[in-house]
Protein backbone atom coordinates (compact mmCIF):
# COMPACT_ATOMS: atom_id res chain seq x y z
CA UNK A 1 0.00 0.00 0.00
CA UNK A 2 2.99 2.33 0.45
CA UNK A 3 3.42 2.52 -3.30
CA UNK A 4 -0.13 3.79 -3.85
CA UNK A 5 -0.74 7.50 -4.45
CA UNK A 6 -1.61 9.18 -1.16
CA UNK A 7 -5.08 10.29 -2.30
CA UNK A 8 -5.98 6.77 -3.43
CA UNK A 9 -5.84 5.19 0.05
CA UNK A 10 -8.86 7.11 1.46
CA UNK A 11 -10.79 6.43 -1.76
CA UNK A 12 -10.24 2.68 -1.33
CA UNK A 13 -10.94 2.59 2.40
CA UNK A 14 -14.13 4.64 2.04
CA UNK A 15 -15.62 1.80 -0.05
CA UNK A 16 -15.06 -0.87 2.59
CA UNK A 17 -17.98 -2.21 4.66
CA UNK A 18 -17.97 -1.18 8.31
CA UNK A 19 -16.65 -4.47 9.81
CA UNK A 20 -13.66 -4.45 7.42
CA UNK A 21 -13.05 -0.76 8.05
CA UNK A 22 -12.93 -1.28 11.81
CA UNK A 23 -10.36 -4.05 11.33
CA UNK A 24 -8.31 -1.76 9.07
CA UNK A 25 -7.69 0.57 12.03
CA UNK A 26 -5.20 -2.01 13.30
CA UNK A 27 -3.05 -2.02 10.13
CA UNK A 28 -1.00 1.03 11.03
CA UNK A 29 -1.13 4.32 12.92
CA UNK A 30 -1.67 6.37 9.75
CA UNK A 31 -4.75 4.35 8.81
CA UNK A 32 -6.15 4.59 12.33
CA UNK A 33 -5.82 8.39 12.26
CA UNK A 34 -7.38 8.55 8.79
CA UNK A 35 -10.35 6.32 9.66
CA UNK A 36 -11.06 8.33 12.81
CA UNK A 37 -10.96 11.64 10.94
CA UNK A 38 -14.45 13.20 10.85
CA UNK A 39 -14.12 14.22 7.19
CA UNK A 40 -13.41 10.59 6.26
CA UNK A 41 -16.28 9.38 8.48
CA UNK A 42 -18.69 11.76 6.72
CA UNK A 43 -17.47 10.65 3.27
CA UNK A 44 -17.92 6.99 4.14
CA UNK A 45 -21.36 7.63 5.62
CA UNK A 46 -22.59 9.42 2.49
CA UNK A 47 -21.41 6.51 0.39
CA UNK A 48 -23.29 4.09 2.65
CA UNK A 49 -26.52 6.10 2.23
CA UNK A 50 -26.39 5.57 -1.54
CA UNK A 51 -26.46 1.80 -1.04
CA UNK A 52 -29.28 -0.39 0.23
CA UNK A 53 -29.51 0.09 4.01
CA UNK A 54 -28.19 -2.35 6.54
CA UNK A 55 -30.10 -3.50 9.58
CA UNK A 56 -29.61 -4.06 13.27
CA UNK A 57 -31.62 -6.96 14.66
CA UNK A 58 -32.21 -7.77 18.31
CA UNK A 59 -33.22 -11.31 19.14
CA UNK A 60 -36.38 -11.51 21.23
CA UNK A 61 -36.47 -14.33 23.77
CA UNK A 62 -36.02 -14.93 27.48
CA UNK A 63 -32.62 -16.56 27.20
CA UNK A 64 -31.14 -14.63 24.26
CA UNK A 65 -32.80 -11.24 24.45
CA UNK A 66 -29.58 -9.25 24.60
CA UNK A 67 -28.06 -10.41 21.32
CA UNK A 68 -27.55 -7.92 18.49
CA UNK A 69 -26.93 -8.82 14.85
CA UNK A 70 -25.85 -6.77 11.86
CA UNK A 71 -27.60 -7.76 8.61
CA UNK A 72 -26.75 -6.76 5.04
CA UNK A 73 -28.41 -8.79 2.30
CA UNK A 74 -27.28 -6.55 -0.58
CA UNK A 75 -23.83 -8.18 -0.67
CA UNK A 76 -25.14 -11.75 -0.70
CA UNK A 77 -24.31 -13.75 -3.86
CA UNK A 78 -27.91 -14.97 -4.18
CA UNK A 79 -29.00 -11.50 -5.27
CA UNK A 80 -30.65 -10.44 -2.04
CA UNK A 81 -32.82 -13.52 -1.39
CA UNK A 82 -31.09 -14.15 1.92
CA UNK A 83 -29.79 -11.97 4.73
CA UNK A 84 -26.56 -13.12 6.33
CA UNK A 85 -26.16 -11.71 9.81
CA UNK A 86 -23.09 -11.08 11.92
CA UNK A 87 -23.26 -11.17 15.70
CA UNK A 88 -22.20 -7.90 17.33
CA UNK A 89 -20.54 -7.19 20.63
CA UNK A 90 -23.06 -5.75 23.07
CA UNK A 91 -22.48 -3.10 25.74
CA UNK A 92 -22.16 -4.22 29.38
CA UNK A 93 -25.85 -3.68 30.12
CA UNK A 94 -28.61 -6.01 31.28
CA UNK A 95 -32.01 -6.42 29.63
CA UNK A 96 -31.73 -3.69 27.04
CA UNK A 97 -34.13 -3.02 24.16
CA UNK A 98 -33.27 -1.57 20.77
CA UNK A 99 -35.13 1.75 20.43
CA UNK A 100 -33.79 3.57 17.37
CA UNK A 101 -30.79 4.33 15.17
CA UNK A 102 -29.26 7.54 13.80
CA UNK A 103 -26.05 7.96 11.79
CA UNK A 104 -24.80 4.56 12.84
CA UNK A 105 -25.48 5.06 16.56
CA UNK A 106 -28.01 2.99 18.47
CA UNK A 107 -30.32 4.25 21.20
CA UNK A 108 -30.87 1.47 23.74
CA UNK A 109 -33.21 1.39 26.73
CA UNK A 110 -32.07 -0.83 29.59
CA UNK A 111 -34.06 -1.98 32.60
CA UNK A 112 -31.45 -3.36 35.02
CA UNK A 113 -30.18 -2.53 37.53
CA UNK A 114 -32.50 0.44 36.92
CA UNK A 115 -34.28 2.05 33.97
CA UNK A 116 -32.08 4.15 31.70
CA UNK A 117 -30.91 4.98 28.18
CA UNK A 118 -27.64 4.38 26.39
CA UNK A 119 -26.13 5.54 23.06
CA UNK A 120 -23.98 2.82 21.50
CA UNK A 121 -21.88 2.40 18.37
CA UNK A 122 -21.96 -1.37 17.72
CA UNK A 123 -18.84 -1.31 15.54
CA UNK A 124 -16.45 0.91 17.50
CA UNK A 125 -18.02 -0.34 20.78
CA UNK A 126 -18.12 3.20 22.15
CA UNK A 127 -21.09 3.82 24.41
CA UNK A 128 -22.37 6.35 26.89
CA UNK A 129 -25.07 5.99 29.52
CA UNK A 130 -27.41 8.97 29.55
CA UNK A 131 -28.43 10.75 32.76
CA UNK A 132 -31.82 9.89 34.16
CA UNK A 133 -34.79 12.21 34.01
CA UNK A 134 -35.48 13.79 37.39
CA UNK A 135 -39.19 14.41 38.03
CA UNK A 136 -41.17 15.38 41.09
CA UNK A 137 -43.22 12.19 40.94
CA UNK A 138 -41.47 9.63 38.69
CA UNK A 139 -43.86 6.86 39.76
CA UNK A 140 -46.70 8.67 38.01
CA UNK A 141 -45.14 8.22 34.55
CA UNK A 142 -46.44 5.02 32.96
CA UNK A 143 -45.15 5.16 29.40
CA UNK A 144 -43.07 7.16 26.98
CA UNK A 145 -42.28 7.75 23.32
CA UNK A 146 -38.64 8.33 22.36
CA UNK A 147 -36.86 10.10 19.51
CA UNK A 148 -33.14 10.30 18.74
CA UNK A 149 -31.41 12.46 16.15
CA UNK A 150 -28.70 14.97 15.23
CA UNK A 151 -29.12 18.73 15.58
CA UNK A 152 -27.83 20.03 12.20
CA UNK A 153 -26.81 23.40 13.64
CA UNK A 154 -24.77 22.29 16.65
CA UNK A 155 -23.81 18.81 15.36
CA UNK A 156 -24.88 17.46 18.73
CA UNK A 157 -27.16 14.47 19.21
CA UNK A 158 -30.43 14.93 21.05
CA UNK A 159 -32.87 12.54 22.70
CA UNK A 160 -36.53 13.51 23.04
CA UNK A 161 -38.82 11.70 25.48
CA UNK A 162 -42.56 12.29 25.76
CA UNK A 163 -43.66 10.77 29.07
CA UNK A 164 -47.29 9.95 29.77
CA UNK A 165 -48.91 9.66 33.16
CA UNK A 166 -52.34 9.10 34.58
CA UNK A 167 -53.06 6.13 32.30
CA UNK A 168 -51.75 2.60 32.01
CA UNK A 169 -52.68 -0.55 30.17
CA UNK A 170 -53.56 -2.11 33.53
CA UNK A 171 -56.19 0.53 34.24
CA UNK A 172 -57.77 0.35 30.76
CA UNK A 173 -60.31 -2.14 29.47
CA UNK A 174 -58.66 -4.65 27.15
CA UNK A 175 -60.10 -3.11 23.96
CA UNK A 176 -58.96 0.38 24.93
CA UNK A 177 -55.55 -0.79 26.19
CA UNK A 178 -54.76 -2.43 22.85
CA UNK A 179 -55.79 0.62 20.84
CA UNK A 180 -54.43 3.35 23.12
CA UNK A 181 -50.89 3.24 21.72
CA UNK A 182 -52.06 2.76 18.13
CA UNK A 183 -55.16 4.70 17.24
CA UNK A 184 -58.20 6.41 18.74
CA UNK A 185 -60.92 6.45 19.90
CA UNK A 186 -60.63 6.57 23.66
CA UNK A 187 -63.66 7.16 25.79
CA UNK A 188 -64.00 10.66 27.23
CA UNK A 189 -63.05 9.51 30.73
CA UNK A 190 -59.83 7.90 29.56
CA UNK A 191 -58.96 10.57 27.01
CA UNK A 192 -59.23 13.34 29.57
CA UNK A 193 -56.96 11.46 31.97
CA UNK A 194 -53.96 11.44 29.62
CA UNK A 195 -51.21 13.90 30.53
CA UNK A 196 -47.77 14.16 29.03
CA UNK A 197 -44.52 16.03 29.51
CA UNK A 198 -41.66 16.51 27.04
CA UNK A 199 -38.00 16.19 28.04
CA UNK A 200 -34.99 16.94 25.84
CA UNK A 201 -31.39 15.89 26.39
CA UNK A 202 -28.39 17.06 24.41
CA UNK A 203 -26.01 14.08 24.51
CA UNK A 204 -23.05 15.15 26.65
CA UNK A 205 -25.16 17.39 28.87
CA UNK A 206 -25.54 16.28 32.51
CA UNK A 207 -29.27 17.00 32.75
CA UNK A 208 -32.51 16.80 30.78
CA UNK A 209 -34.47 19.95 30.02
CA UNK A 210 -38.19 20.00 30.78
CA UNK A 211 -39.92 21.24 27.61
CA UNK A 212 -43.27 21.47 29.37
CA UNK A 213 -46.62 19.79 28.84
CA UNK A 214 -47.64 18.36 25.50
CA UNK A 215 -51.35 18.59 24.53
CA UNK A 216 -51.41 15.54 22.23
CA UNK A 217 -50.93 11.80 22.47
CA UNK A 218 -48.15 10.43 20.23
CA UNK A 219 -48.44 6.90 18.88
CA UNK A 220 -45.62 4.54 19.77
CA UNK A 221 -43.90 3.12 16.68
CA UNK A 222 -41.26 0.43 16.28
CA UNK A 223 -38.87 2.59 14.27
CA UNK A 224 -38.49 6.34 14.40
CA UNK A 225 -38.97 8.48 11.30
CA UNK A 226 -36.27 11.11 10.81
CA UNK A 227 -36.58 13.30 7.71
CA UNK A 228 -35.12 16.78 7.08
CA UNK A 229 -33.62 16.77 10.59
CA UNK A 230 -37.09 16.35 12.09
CA UNK A 231 -38.58 13.50 14.07
CA UNK A 232 -42.10 12.42 13.11
CA UNK A 233 -44.91 10.62 14.88
CA UNK A 234 -48.58 9.88 14.27
CA UNK A 235 -50.64 11.63 16.91
CA UNK A 236 -54.20 12.39 17.89
CA UNK A 237 -55.50 15.28 19.98
CA UNK A 238 -56.95 14.62 23.41
CA UNK A 239 -60.47 14.33 21.99
CA UNK A 240 -62.91 11.59 21.07
CA UNK A 241 -62.91 10.03 17.57
CA UNK A 242 -60.10 12.31 16.39
CA UNK A 243 -58.51 11.81 12.98
CA UNK A 244 -54.94 10.53 12.96
CA UNK A 245 -52.54 13.38 12.22
CA UNK A 246 -48.76 13.67 11.83
CA UNK A 247 -46.58 15.70 14.17
CA UNK A 248 -42.94 16.70 13.59
CA UNK A 249 -40.28 17.86 16.01
CA UNK A 250 -37.48 20.06 14.67
CA UNK A 251 -34.21 19.05 16.32
CA UNK A 252 -32.68 22.47 15.60
CA UNK A 253 -35.30 24.92 16.90
CA UNK A 254 -37.03 22.34 19.16
CA UNK A 255 -40.51 23.12 17.88
CA UNK A 256 -43.47 20.80 17.30
CA UNK A 257 -45.42 21.32 14.08
CA UNK A 258 -48.36 19.59 12.45
CA UNK A 259 -47.64 18.04 9.05
CA UNK A 260 -50.16 18.69 6.25
CA UNK A 261 -52.50 15.72 5.77
CA UNK A 262 -53.37 14.62 2.22
CA UNK A 263 -56.54 16.32 0.93
CA UNK A 264 -57.74 13.15 -0.75
CA UNK A 265 -57.72 11.08 2.45
CA UNK A 266 -61.16 10.61 3.98
CA UNK A 267 -61.58 11.52 7.64
CA UNK A 268 -62.15 7.86 8.59
CA UNK A 269 -58.92 6.67 6.91
CA UNK A 270 -56.27 6.13 9.56
CA UNK A 271 -52.50 5.95 9.19
CA UNK A 272 -51.06 3.28 11.44
CA UNK A 273 -47.38 3.67 10.52
CA UNK A 274 -44.87 6.22 9.24
CA UNK A 275 -41.78 5.22 7.29
CA UNK A 276 -38.97 6.81 5.26
CA UNK A 277 -38.85 5.64 1.63
CA UNK A 278 -35.80 6.83 -0.33
CA UNK A 279 -35.57 9.96 1.80
CA UNK A 280 -39.29 10.84 1.65
CA UNK A 281 -41.75 10.80 4.53
CA UNK A 282 -44.44 8.19 3.87
CA UNK A 283 -47.61 7.02 5.61
CA UNK A 284 -49.06 3.51 5.64
CA UNK A 285 -52.76 2.69 5.93
CA UNK A 286 -54.67 -0.55 5.46
CA UNK A 287 -58.02 -1.91 4.36
CA UNK A 288 -59.46 -5.35 3.60
CA UNK A 289 -57.41 -5.61 0.40
CA UNK A 290 -53.99 -4.90 1.90
CA UNK A 291 -51.70 -1.95 2.55
CA UNK A 292 -51.63 1.47 0.91
CA UNK A 293 -48.56 3.72 1.06
CA UNK A 294 -48.70 7.45 0.40
CA UNK A 295 -45.46 9.36 -0.14
CA UNK A 296 -44.89 13.10 0.37
CA UNK A 297 -42.62 13.90 -2.59
CA UNK A 298 -41.88 17.48 -1.47
CA UNK A 299 -41.38 18.03 2.21
CA UNK A 300 -44.30 19.81 3.93
CA UNK A 301 -46.14 20.40 0.63
CA UNK A 302 -49.67 19.05 1.01
CA UNK A 303 -50.22 18.74 -2.73
CA UNK A 304 -47.15 16.50 -3.12
CA UNK A 305 -48.78 13.53 -1.32
CA UNK A 306 -49.04 10.66 -3.82
CA UNK A 307 -50.51 7.18 -3.46
CA UNK A 308 -47.39 5.30 -4.47
CA UNK A 309 -47.94 1.64 -3.54
CA UNK A 310 -50.78 -0.83 -3.03
CA UNK A 311 -49.69 -4.12 -1.47
CA UNK A 312 -52.03 -7.10 -1.53
CA UNK A 313 -52.46 -9.80 1.08
CA UNK A 314 -49.60 -12.24 1.57
CA UNK A 315 -48.57 -14.71 4.27
CA UNK A 316 -44.88 -15.71 4.32
CA UNK A 317 -44.13 -19.42 4.24
CA UNK A 318 -42.77 -19.42 7.79
CA UNK A 319 -46.10 -18.04 9.08
CA UNK A 320 -48.48 -20.13 6.99
CA UNK A 321 -50.76 -22.49 8.93
CA UNK A 322 -49.67 -26.12 9.07
CA UNK A 323 -53.14 -27.22 8.02
CA UNK A 324 -52.91 -27.17 4.21
CA UNK A 325 -56.70 -27.41 3.96
CA UNK A 326 -57.16 -24.04 5.59
CA UNK A 327 -58.60 -21.51 3.16
CA UNK A 328 -56.81 -18.35 2.01
CA UNK A 329 -59.46 -16.23 3.70
CA UNK A 330 -58.63 -17.89 6.98
CA UNK A 331 -54.93 -17.28 6.31
CA UNK A 332 -55.75 -13.63 5.73
CA UNK A 333 -57.51 -13.49 9.08
CA UNK A 334 -54.52 -15.22 10.62
CA UNK A 335 -52.25 -12.30 9.71
CA UNK A 336 -53.74 -8.87 10.57
CA UNK A 337 -52.47 -5.89 8.57
CA UNK A 338 -51.07 -4.25 11.70
CA UNK A 339 -48.63 -7.15 12.08
CA UNK A 340 -46.98 -6.07 8.81
CA UNK A 341 -44.35 -3.33 8.89
CA UNK A 342 -42.85 -1.48 5.94
CA UNK A 343 -39.10 -1.12 6.57
CA UNK A 344 -37.64 0.62 3.51
CA UNK A 345 -37.46 0.82 -0.28
CA UNK A 346 -34.48 -0.80 -1.95
CA UNK A 347 -32.47 0.55 -4.87
CA UNK A 348 -34.20 -2.01 -7.09
CA UNK A 349 -37.55 -0.38 -6.27
CA UNK A 350 -38.70 -3.28 -4.12
CA UNK A 351 -40.15 -2.80 -0.64
CA UNK A 352 -38.77 -4.65 2.36
CA UNK A 353 -41.56 -5.81 4.67
CA UNK A 354 -41.47 -7.36 8.14
CA UNK A 355 -44.18 -9.82 9.23
CA UNK A 356 -44.83 -10.39 12.94
CA UNK A 357 -41.19 -9.90 13.97
CA UNK A 358 -40.53 -13.28 12.37
CA UNK A 359 -40.25 -12.98 8.59
CA UNK A 360 -38.77 -10.57 6.05
CA UNK A 361 -40.28 -10.27 2.58
CA UNK A 362 -39.31 -8.27 -0.52
CA UNK A 363 -42.30 -7.01 -2.50
CA UNK A 364 -41.79 -6.15 -6.17
CA UNK A 365 -44.37 -3.42 -6.93
CA UNK A 366 -43.87 -3.69 -10.69
CA UNK A 367 -44.53 -7.42 -10.97
CA UNK A 368 -46.63 -7.55 -7.78
CA UNK A 369 -44.62 -10.54 -6.55
CA UNK A 370 -43.52 -11.40 -2.99
CA UNK A 371 -40.12 -12.97 -2.27
CA UNK A 372 -39.50 -14.52 1.14
CA UNK A 373 -36.12 -13.48 2.55
CA UNK A 374 -34.20 -16.11 4.46
CA UNK A 375 -32.72 -14.77 7.68
CA UNK A 376 -29.94 -16.66 9.45
CA UNK A 377 -28.83 -15.90 13.01
CA UNK A 378 -25.75 -18.09 13.15
CA UNK A 379 -27.96 -21.15 13.53
CA UNK A 380 -30.66 -19.41 15.59
CA UNK A 381 -34.15 -19.07 14.15
CA UNK A 382 -36.38 -16.96 16.36
CA UNK A 383 -38.27 -13.67 16.70
CA UNK A 384 -36.43 -10.39 16.25
CA UNK A 385 -36.74 -6.63 16.63
CA UNK A 386 -35.25 -4.68 13.73
CA UNK A 387 -34.35 -1.09 12.86
CA UNK A 388 -33.19 0.28 9.51
CA UNK A 389 -29.58 1.24 10.09
CA UNK A 390 -26.97 3.10 8.07
CA UNK A 391 -23.76 1.80 9.64
CA UNK A 392 -21.19 4.47 10.49
CA UNK A 393 -17.95 5.02 12.35
CA UNK A 394 -19.33 8.09 14.15
CA UNK A 395 -17.69 8.57 17.51
CA UNK A 396 -19.75 9.51 20.54
CA UNK A 397 -18.73 12.85 21.98
CA UNK A 398 -19.47 13.22 25.68
CA UNK A 399 -18.70 16.92 25.96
Amino acid sequence: MDCLPRELVPAILSRLPIPSLVQSKSVCRAWRILIQDQEFVDKHFKRMIDNDPSFILQIIGNAIQNQLYFGDFSSHPNGGNAMITKKLTIPPLSNFHLVSSCNGLLCLRFTRPSFGLCIYNPFTRDYIELPKIITKNPASHHGSVLGFGLDPTTKKYKVVEVSYKGITCRTLPRRVAISSMRRPPLTAAYASSIESEVYILTVGSPTWRNFGRFPFHLMWQKSQVLVHDKLHWIYYPDTINATDLIMSFDLANEQFNEVPRPDFISSDMRFHELVVLRGCRSAVSSDNEGLEIRVMKEYDVRESWVKEFSIGTYVPRILQPNDQCESWNNSRFYLPKRSIRVLCQLRSGGLLLEYRNKALVIYDPHCRIFHDLQVTFAGISTYFRIVVHVASLNWIETT
